[in-house]
């Protein structure tokens, strides 16, 4: 097995390619250890000192790391448990756990507006982000301002502000008149 790695915009987190598919649908995020038993992978990547958060995607894990440990150090060893997790066969997600898939608050008035932005968060966001490692998933909208999560390489990157008010709100509000802002959401 070959796995391939390619850095993010966020310095602290890396990509990894294992060159099969990692979620059948949606993605999971593991902002911290808390919650990892959900994902053995995921356990097994938080076994590795130094890991802060990992994040899986359809093709790729994207794992950041503490500012405490160098990727010189870590990334030899993430590799190993990435292996030994697809070599071994087990699962990604525990059994009866699914992926995360956006809901979102909003007003039943505002549905045809809200599949609007469902439909270019998926068509034209998401895949961009998630070249880069992350997601962003559909939080809310209200009044005009949508709300969106940023998970994986996307959260607590240092240009993740500017890809959501330049590159998304702008987008947005180009294609849907009645969206005025775009806010990130904490998990």
């Amino acid at each position: 097995m070959f796995i391939q790695t390619e850095s993010t915009p966020n310095p602290a987190t890396l990509k990894f390619l294992p060159g099969q598919s990692v979620m059948d649908m949606g993605t999971a995020d593991f902002p911290s250890s808390d919650g990892a038993s959900a994902s053995p992978l995921a356990q097994r990547l938080f076994e590795v000192e130094g890991t802060s958060g990992v994040f899986l995607g359809s093709d790729f894990v994207t794992v950041t790391k503490t500012d405490a440990v160098d990727w010189d150090h870590i990334k030899p060893a993430l590799l190993g448990a990435i292996m030994e997790h697809f070599q071994s066969g087990a699962p990604v997600l525990s059994d009866g756990q699914s992926a995360a898939l956006a809901q979102g608050d909003y007003d039943e008035a505002d549905e045809s507006i809200v599949v609007q932005i469902k439909e270019l968060l998926d068509t034209r966001v998401r895949p961009a982000v998630a070249q880069d490692g992350g997601d962003i998933t559909f939080h809310g909208f209200d009044r005009g301002i949508v709300y969106l999560h940023m998970k994986g390489a996307c959260a607590g990157c240092p240009s993740s502000t500017l890809t959501l008010k330049m590159g998304i709100e702008n987008l947005l509000r180009h294609y849907i008149p009645e969206v005025v802002e775009v806010r990130p959401v904490a998990a």
